[in-house]
């Protein structure tokens, strides 16, 4: 145990899992996923002029992940997947650096490992970490800064306390560039800690001026960033807020929640027996408010599924959900897996609501040297309250996905490993190893299909152009498309784009009778006669080209991809 923790092996075997768990699941193709495309060219102008030059969907500021892309592209030349893989590398860091945040909270090595495992693991994680969307490095921004502030609230000297704060307030100023909303923590979390510090004034001047030199960065960044040409900016606030749309999607992505966590909720399952009056209170509620979501009318986001709740990232079909392709992939999750999954998911919450109702304390003193549960709540507290509230926004407005979690799943993790540890159980039990293992297969699944999915599609765009198909006469989904329209436009036609002014063109109609296109006005130079389908019957029908079979692990048989006619013969 000595030699663990001075090398910090647990640590280390987190990062190396995640690195295993990727290069299994084989993760690469040559078109984008999501928006990464126009992320990846810019990382390439980067490397090839030492400048950012946006080009029209970025919303995310991208910064120092921009820099880290261009670094691979000259050590090891331009590719996709080799911009991708600096993701990867910031994924494995960022495991390593969780694990010991935990600790951090006083929790033992092992329970640390087993957490971290249990997020960095999940399907949500895998899949974003061979991305080069910014969720990983806003992410890796904001968990930085929380180790800065764990280790800062346990510095034995002034010194090291505020050295501690300027590693927080620098690491998330830094690599908060790249995903704007990060900075809460220099705007809220370093502020928290700042407060605990309150009693040790040399300690609180000192920490507070550095503090406030972080939130002028921020300002200088977010002004920067506004006088950029072909970029998006984002607003707190929109005129189009939509309070029913804002109600279903919070709704959707928060009962994902538990699926993600599931190795650690499930632990709470038997904790149901503890109270059976709030169980009853609580379980009255939830089915009421399922009843609501399920007969709700279908503008919202559907019908209400059972868990995984329809996701983009993490759905039933085991594949990224968002392709907008025409038709449905094969299912990958049966009705059967599902009832289960959602049976422990929403009985985990049920067991830990009953705990905490119960008035379950700790077993244990808390180490005199470690961070104690007020300061915890102090410190995550108000960061919850205000990531929470920035959303409502974002969800009226705009398509929100369970990747706007990752830093509410930070704070669960910490959260119920530290209780379970302290109020339950001084081990976590093998049975969440098993559950780690489960949840890591269905990652590496769904990041496989994924690729393995978007490997067809290009291999069917490849073939449609050596028949004479020109790109623009395609529908291939947003991801493929995006591409297409960068190839020939430079950016992406975006309404939200305002600098440089009257940029933007409304994309005129698609001929009468073109079956509709996802996404038309940012990509207008898409005018489709045909498109990629998971169904042969689309639209009007097979077109006479050969179908793409693709690998999909643990499925029954292999996937099909067609193409179809999107106007008539």
């Amino acid at each position: 145990m000595r030699v663990a923790r001075k090398f910090r092996l647990p640590a280390l075997f987190c990062a190396f899992a995640v690195l295993v768990c990727e290069l299994v699941s084989w993760p690469y193709t040559t078109m984008g996923v999501c928006d990464d495309m126009s992320y990846i060219l810019i990382a390439r102008k980067v490397a090839e002029t030492g400048h950012i030059f946006y080009n029209g969907p970025t919303t995310p500021m991208l910064g120092w992940q921009l820099y880290l892309g261009a670094l691979f592209i000259k050590l090891f030349g331009y590719s996709l997947t080799t911009v991708r893989m600096s993701t990867l590398l910031v994924s494995m860091v960022l495991a390593f650096v969780l694990q010991r945040v935990l600790v951090r909270a006083n929790i033992s090595e092992r329970n640390a490992m087993l957490g971290t495992l249990a997020l960095v693991l999940s399907p949500l994680y895998l899949v974003l970490s061979v991305t080069f969307m910014s969720d990983i490095q806003g992410l890796f921004a904001i968990v930085l800064c929380l180790y800065g502030c764990l280790r800062a609230l346990q510095a034995a000297t002034p010194r090291a306390a505020v050295g501690w704060v300027c590693f927080a307030v620098a690491a998330d100023g830094i690599c908060g560039t790249s995903r704007q909303i990060a900075w809460l923590g220099i705007l809220v979390m370093v502020p928290s800690a700042v407060w605990l510090l309150r009693s040790r004034r040399n300690v609180f001047v000192g920490a507070a001026a550095v503090n406030v030199a972080g939130m002028l960065w921020v300002f200088g960044c977010l002004q920067w960033f506004k006088h950029q040409p072909y970029n998006v900016p984002e607003h707190v606030f929109s005129d189009s807020f939509n309070a029913s749309q804002a109600a279903g999607q919070l709704g959707h992505i928060f009962l994902d929640a538990p699926f993600l966590l599931l190795p650690i909720v499930a632990l709470f399952l038997p904790g149901i027996r503890r109270n059976r009056r709030w169980v009853l209170v609580v379980g009255a509620v939830l089915a009421a408010g399922c009843l609501f979501l399920a007969t709700y009318p279908s503008h919202v986001r559907g019908s209400f599924p059972l868990d995984p709740t329809g996701g983009d990232w993490v759905g039933v079909h085991g594949v990224y959900e968002f392709m907008i392709l025409k038709g449905n992939p094969p299912l990958f999750l049966n009705r059967a897996v599902q009832a289960l999954v959602t049976v422990v998911s929403v009985g985990g919450v049920l067991g830990l609501i009953s705990l905490l109702g119960d008035g379950r304390t700790s077993r244990r003193t808390e180490n005199a040297a470690g961070v104690s549960w007020k300061q915890l709540g102090l410190l995550l507290g108000p960061f919850v309250v205000v990531y929470v509230l920035l959303l409502i926004p974002r969800a009226g407005d705009f398509h929100l996905t369970e990747r706007y979690l990752l830093a509410l799943l930070v704070v669960a993790l910490v959260c119920m490993v530290r209780y379970y540890q302290d109020a339950i159980r001084p081990e976590l039990p093998w049975v969440c190893a098993a559950l780690v293992g489960v949840m890591a297969i269905y990652g590496v699944v769904n990041t496989h299909n994924t690729f393995a999915v978007d490997r067809g599609r290009v291999v069917l765009a490849n073939e449609l152009l050596a028949a004479g198909v020109p790109d623009t006469a395609v529908d291939n989904g947003w991801e493929y498309n995006q591409g297409v329209e960068l190839e020939h436009a430079g950016f992406i036609n975006d309404y939200r784009m305002i600098n440089p002014k009257g940029m933007y063109k409304e994309a005129p109609p698609l001929p009468a009778g073109t079956c509709d296109v996802n996404g038309h006005d940012l990509t207008p130079h898409i005018v489709p006669r045909y498109g990629i389908s998971f169904d042969p019957g689309a639209c009007y029908g097979q077109a006479p080209f050969a179908p793409v079979h693709y690998s999909r692990w643990l499925g029954s048989e292999p996937g099909t991809l067609y193409v179809v006619y999107y106007t008539k013969p």
